[in-house]
């Protein structure tokens, strides 16, 4: 396949700037446009089993008839069924029948699909797909964990309500882009990274090294007049402060969070920050006062390993839970 015709997987941690950046994509012309979920191996997968196994390529395809994803899609059940029930044999095969047969309705040679937890299944996509592409945006993790702290953050161990959530969520933010590099770093030619803020204040000079590793034309007058998705509106964590999100995305954290919390966070991620290109703000000192976080810059990364290995390799993975599908009434598979 040329490189022109990869499709191409658009990942980083929640709240990086990964709707955005798909959404440039999609107005750029030349891809499928869709907007569904197709968490084949984040939900599906670990719930039902292989698709290599018909009894469990039936349930895939039954529960995923009945989801937002599918509903968004456009497709008819009958053919879809058709092709899943013959075709299928891994998740990257599921994805490919169903962005496939998306590109053809739209009568386009490529498509792309975005999910912040691509990053952690890159390895078996890859596998699967072997001339996929792969884009992870990369955002500072004071914006992220700032971001997500509106929307509850992560505290999973008691010592990080200290925090408010802002611990937890920055050492996530790390995992995430950390796995998505080490993924990354052993198929150099597929695998690039985007930076959230070069993308929002150098959108041209961004687009267009991007558009060269991706071979597409990422023309950004054409994207902006096109402007499909979140480049008509703003999906910012900060309810009512649309119009400043827009002006002024980039290095909120620096007017949200005190001083401490700063310092805080640059205690835990700063090694990461610095290796991403982000400066640090809070002196030496002031780090060492949070010396209590420590302990869960240590634990939290190996819990974070150890929940997804028991996920995708126990019988824990049937405890999934569907309700991120959206499941509707059930839908005949025609089979």
């Amino acid at each position: 396949m040329e490189r022109k015709r990869s499709p191409v997987f658009v990942m980083g941690c929640h709240r990086s700037g990964t709707n955005l950046l798909y959404d440039m994509l999609l107005s750029a012309g030349g891809f499928a446009v869709y907007r569904g979920y197709l968490p084949i191996h984040k939900t599906l997968i670990p719930r039902f089993g292989s698709p290599d196994k018909l009894s469990n390529r039936k349930k895939i395809l039954e529960t995923w008839l009945r989801s937002k994803g599918f509903r968004r899609s456009g497709l008819a059940a009958e053919r879809l069924s058709t092709k899943v029930l013959q075709e299928c044999r891994t998740g990257g095969d599921f994805i490919r029948i169903v962005m496939d047969e998306i590109a053809r309705e739209q009568n386009v040679l490529r498509w792309a699909v975005y999910d912040p937890d691509t990053a952690l299944n890159l390895p078996a996509i890859k596998a699967e797909i072997p001339q996929a592409l792969f884009v992870q945006i990369v955002r500072d993790g004071r914006d992220i964990a700032l971001s997500l702290r509106k929307m509850g953050g992560f505290r999973p161990f008691p010592w990080f309500r200290r925090s408010g959530g802002l611990l937890g969520t920055a050492l996530y933010w790390e995992w995430m882009v950390r796995k998505a590099r080490s993924h990354g770093r052993r198929i150099p030619a597929d695998y690039c990274e985007v930076s959230y803020e070069n993308l929002v204040t150098e959108p041209r000079a961004t687009l267009r090294g991007l558009g060269e590793f991706l071979d597409h034309d990422l023309d950004y007058d054409t994207i902006y007049a096109t402007a499909l998705g979140r480049l008509q509106q703003t999906n910012s964590s900060f309810v009512g402060d649309a119009e400043a999100a827009h002006r002024n995305p980039v290095n909120r954290w620096r007017e949200r969070l005190s001083r401490n919390e700063v310092a805080m966070l640059e205690a835990v991620i700063g090694g990461s920050l610095k290796e991403y290109g982000y400066d640090l703000t809070t002196s030496e000192e002031e780090r060492r006062t949070n010396l209590w976080t420590r302990w869960p810059r240590y634990v939290y990364p190996k819990f974070l390993d150890t929940k997804l290995w028991l996920k995708v390799n126990t019988p824990l993975g049937k405890l999934t839970n569907l309700a991120a599908l959206e499941l509707g009434n059930a839908v005949r598979p025609g089979y």
